[in-house]
């Protein structure tokens, strides 16, 4: 029974007011009924208030959430940029064969660097095959300088599977190796071989994969640069088996890794499983999306294919790494949208992902 400070509620004790008068047990009952309506009603006016308060919050918060400057948390990871999209590959069998092969024509390497320091990228790679082509040019040192562009490594591609070309191999690369060095680089990008992938067995020539990473490896790292394994399509070194056999063979103290993340996409791997089980390793990266497409051999612009691009950066971000994360988008044609504007479409996708630029 419910109390009051005159006591219990009765029929003989309960007034309305003076003159103090006795209420029927009847009248009693309803009052109580109305009065319990009123209460009940009472607490869902409050009810509905606070759960159109918390709904207001969620929604509120939801807005918040998503709107444009808090889509993404900012992000310290630098980000540089590979020259290979400035090169038109594959364009001489389009029209009249060009009088400088492009792969080493100075116009494309200083069109590429302009972009790509125009743009905010913290740095640049290019191929050892280029950088040893402008030294009849007086060498990219001054390019470099006039840009403001740090040159963070070059891609030396390099037979690993065939112990006849060891030699010259390592000897080529310690060449490039030495002109990296010269224009401050740290990174040598170790190419695999060609191969054709119907015919090859990877069983057959692990060891000598494994045995000419360790000898480069310790020639470039004794250089005081940073030699990394670059797995690619098409290559001695291309699926998950085999750079997972390859890396945990190879002497990881003097040759690390460096994934390209649309490549793994495109044969077949799961580019952010890769990267969480080699991270320690991974001290370059290309990061590059794909989307099996017509147009770039099946890559795309940063944003437009299936790599989970915001998982690698969250990987990446806060590591310290000898090069860094470079996109890269191939060139051979069709090639549908002019380098500066695939860069451009990177730059905006990497913003929205929280990267920042340099002023």
């Amino acid at each position: 029974m419910t109390t009051v400070p005159n006591g219990p509620i009765t029929a003989s004790r309960v007034s309305l007011g003076a003159p103090r008068r006795i209420i029927p047990r009847a009248l009693l009952r309803f009052s109580f009924v109305i009065r319990n309506r009123a209460c009940v009603s009472a607490f869902t006016c409050i009810l509905s208030v606070m759960v159109n308060r918390r709904v207001f919050s969620q929604s509120l918060s939801a807005a918040i959430l998503c709107s444009p400057a808090f889509a993404a948390s900012k992000l310290s990871l630098p980000i540089g940029y590979t020259g290979l999209t400035w090169i038109p590959l594959g364009a001489a069998s389009e029209g009249p064969r060009p009088a400088i092969n492009p792969m080493v024509d100075p116009k494309y390497i200083e069109a590429a660097l302009r972009d790509i320091a125009e743009l905010g990228f913290y740095g640049i790679e290019l191929f050892g095959n280029q950088i040893e082509a402008m030294e009849e040019h007086g060498g990219i040192g001054a390019l470099l300088e006039k840009r403001k562009l740090p040159l963070i490594s070059a891609y030396c591609g390099a037979n690993l599977s065939d112990p006849a070309q060891r030699k010259a191999t390592i000897a080529k690369t310690l060449q490039w190796a030495a002109l990296i060095k010269k224009y401050n680089g740290k990174v040598v990008v170790v190419g695999p071989n060609s191969v054709q992938r119907n015919s090859y067995d990877f069983k057959a020539h692990k060891n000598d994969i494994v045995t000419t990473l360790n000898e480069l490896g310790k020639a470039v790292t004794d250089m005081g640069l940073t030699p990394v394994l670059h797995q690619h399509t098409g290559t001695c070194v291309e699926t998950r088996e085999e750079t997972y056999a390859v890396l945990e063979a190879v002497d990881t103290r003097v040759m690390k890794f460096g994934p390209d993340i649309g490549q793994l996409q495109k044969g077949g791997s799961d580019p952010v499983q890769v990267v969480k089980d080699f991270l320690p390793l991974v001290q370059h990266m290309h990061l590059k999306d794909y989307a099996g497409g017509p147009n770039y051999l099946g890559y795309c612009p940063l944003g437009e294919g299936k790599v989970d691009i915001s998982s690698i950066l969250s990987l990446m971000e806060g590591r310290k790494t000898a090069g860094l994360v470079m996109v890269e988008l191939d060139s051979p044609p069709p090639q549908p949208t002019p380098a500066i504007e695939t860069a451009r479409i990177a730059k905006a996708y990497l913003q929205k992902q929280g990267v920042s630029f340099r002023s």
